[in-house]
């Protein structure tokens, strides 16, 4: 099960400090400014960018599905670029080892004294931002390299560990067309990213803007917002926001709606799916509800910002049967018949005004 400390409960919750809520103040502002420079390069696709930066500041890491030639690694690479993060591509394929993402012991002699000694020499891995390009080409055993970097943010070699830099995340990109050849990510490996984003078509108003600018004097300099030490300040933050009672059960009832034989599961449930979301899927959905209201600068959750969150939590976390295939239902349509039929505890989606009180606001 996932180390991520659970969300504080609004018992006991404390209000946010003075100082806390300038920092979310700096918060909000960094957000405004990182998409005003991701706009001089990406055109369109904010849905997508509002998400990665709701996953990078809730300390997560991403799968990015989408056709070839929507920007995806130019995408990952300008707001490592804006975020004076390290970036690292790998580009996966069928005969990539382990020890190519990882790193790998070499025997270096000093040449001063003859003496030989096993040196590690830092992959690829070794870096704040990695895109994992077509991650599903690449065997299992390869793709299992990322299992200890991503969860505990560091690589064992001849049992000494190496620690990773921070913050660190994982993008990893995938190709919905082409499947034969491809290695489908096991499910305990799909479990530990947090979203899974679809980057879909631009409209024809951002297709022409992508047709004007890229085919003229097109520069892809963006200024640099905020440094490593600033995003480790503010993912500290962002955990600190409190989460109500109700959104909290909110969460719950959402996710425990998708496990298939529990009491009180919808019909539709038992009927599509196979296997539903594990305790992961609560925590991401509450970390990513925190990070939403910080970077609108608000010093609380409700449950809407869980709904905004639901899709790309549990695309990937719900298994769905061939009866469902047949029928045409993906995920995307159980997820969105759960939102209907789960009862907002608050009847609004917003925070109840004693609750508020209680916050601070």
């Amino acid at each position: 099960m996932s180390q991520t400390p659970a969300a504080p409960n609004a018992n006991d919750s404390q209000p946010l400090r003075r100082d806390d809520l300038e920092e979310l103040g700096r918060l909000k502002d960094a957000h405004a400014r990182v998409k005003q420079q991701l706009a001089r390069v990406i055109v369109g696709q904010e849905e997508v960018l509002d998400q990665l930066l709701i996953a990078i500041f809730s300390q997560g890491h991403c799968i990015l599905e989408g056709v070839p030639g929507l920007a995806k690694t130019l995408m990952v690479s300008t707001l490592a670029s804006g975020l004076q993060l390290s970036f690292h591509r790998i580009q996966f394929t069928p005969d990539l080892m382990p020890s190519d993402i990882t790193g790998t012991d070499v025997i270096q002699e000093n040449k001063a004294t003859g003496e030989r000694a096993l040196r590690f020499i830092h992959g690829p891995v070794f870096a704040n931002v990695i895109l994992a390009d077509e991650i599903n080409r690449t065997p299992p055993k390869t793709q299992a390299a990322l299992l200890e970097a991503m969860q505990e943010r560091q690589v064992t070699a001849g049992g000494t560990r190496h620690v990773l830099p921070v913050p660190f995340f994982v993008l990893a990109t995938q190709n919905p067309i082409e499947q034969e050849g491809t290695y489908p990510l096991p499910e305990a490996q799909q479990d530990r990213f947090m979203f899974k984003l679809f980057v879909r078509y631009p409209s024809f108003e951002e297709e022409y803007r992508i047709a004007e600018t890229t085919t003229a004097i097109f520069s892809l300099e963006v200024d640099e917002v905020l440094t490593s030490d600033e995003i480790l300040r503010l993912q500290e933050i962002v955990r600190r926001v409190p989460v109500p009672r109700h959104v909290i059960e909110y969460a719950l009832h959402l996710v425990r709606a998708t496990r298939v034989g529990e009491d009180g599961v919808p019909d539709f449930v038992n009927e599509w799916v196979t296997w539903g979301a594990g305790p992961r899927a609560c925590q991401y959905l509450l970390l990513g509800g925190k990070a939403r209201a910080a970077l609108e600068g608000r010093t609380f959750v409700t449950t809407n910002d869980i709904r905004a969150v639901a899709h790309p939590v549990l695309r990937h976390r719900i298994i769905t049967n061939f009866q469902a295939e047949s029928e045409g239902v993906t995920t995307e349509t159980i997820v969105d018949r759960l939102i209907e039929t789960i009862t907002d505890p608050s009847g609004t989606g917003d925070m109840p005004a004693e609750a508020a009180r209680a916050f601070g606001e």
